[in-house]
């Protein structure tokens, strides 16, 4: 069932919880892509939380889906502004600020996790990062310039994503793609922020994501400080690990979960009822 709520007086946030209702354990919280929304997660979330045996929660940002349309123009910051304010509004309108997270990140979503965590590392017990970016790399770049000319061009597509994301779907797409291909947000980089990262961090990505590199892995995993950390390049996968390569992904982060368990079996213990 999807809900609303208002984390500041002109932005409501839609989002929906997922599996078991036990507060005492660890939460998922998904953080989609750039041009995502609940329903494009598909059954990912929903296997992973039985997976794993373990609630989750899925939202849509602040421009997306069923949440609050954007009543303005993107700033080149705008994976700051999602870290460092909305994300934490919202997770203190939901009451979750003691809760311990596992953060599963997706393209925009991943870079958001590793910010979030960089500012709340005590709160994120580990990271899944599928497809970040921590800097701007040309191919990024093409590609948005390509999906520009797709979605003005191709009426199939522009339906497809009004599916998702409504009437205000044409805002939603212009004001991501336009922002990552201009001029001035091919200096954005976020690496000075990887290293306040001491969480313990899975990172994914396909080797054959249009939108970026393995560079974008190498950097994560060398410049974070993670005494727990693994990365995987994906073979025959391109920028959704979580769809295009499943079975893969949900293996790897099963893997990790065991590891993490057992090297600090503290983080998943269930608290002694009083």
């Amino acid at each position: 069932m999807l809900h609303k709520i208002a984390i500041d007086n002109k932005v409501s946030l839609c989002y929906k919880y997922i599996g078991l209702d036990d507060s005492s354990l660890p939460l998922l919280l998904f953080l989609h892509e750039g041009l995502g929304s609940i329903a494009q997660w598909k059954h990912f979330p929903e296997e992973l939380c039985k997976q794993l045996n373990l609630p989750g929660l899925v939202y849509e940002r602040y421009g997306y889906g069923h949440s609050t349309p954007l009543q303005e123009n993107r700033n080149d910051d705008y994976l700051h502004v999602e870290s460092d304010y909305y994300l934490p509004l919202f997770i203190k309108a939901l009451k979750l600020e003691n809760r311990p997270l596992i953060l599963i990140g997706h393209s925009d979503g991943g870079t958001i996790a590793l910010l979030y965590t960089s500012l709340f590392p005590t709160q994120v017990k580990y990271i899944v990062s599928m497809a970040a970016h921590v800097f701007v790399e040309q191919i990024s770049t093409t590609s948005a310039v390509k999906l520009i000319e797709k979605y003005k061009h191709h009426a199939d597509f522009r339906e497809k994503f009004k599916k998702y994301h409504f009437e205000h779907a044409d805002n939603t797409f212009y004001q991501f793609a336009e922002t990552i291909s201009r001029q001035s947000f091919q200096s954005w980089n976020i690496e000075n922020c990887l290293p306040k990262i001491n969480t313990p961090i899975l990172i994914l990505q396909g080797k054959s994501d249009h939108y970026g590199t393995e560079k974008q892995v190498y950097a994560i995993f060398e410049k974070t400080k993670s005494s727990k950390k693994h990365y995987l390049l994906i073979d025959n996968c391109g920028h959704s690990p979580h769809l295009e390569a499943k079975e893969i992904v949900l293996t790897e982060i099963q893997s990790f979960h065991k590891e993490i368990r057992i090297s600090n079996i503290e983080l998943f213990t269930v608290p002694k009822k009083q």
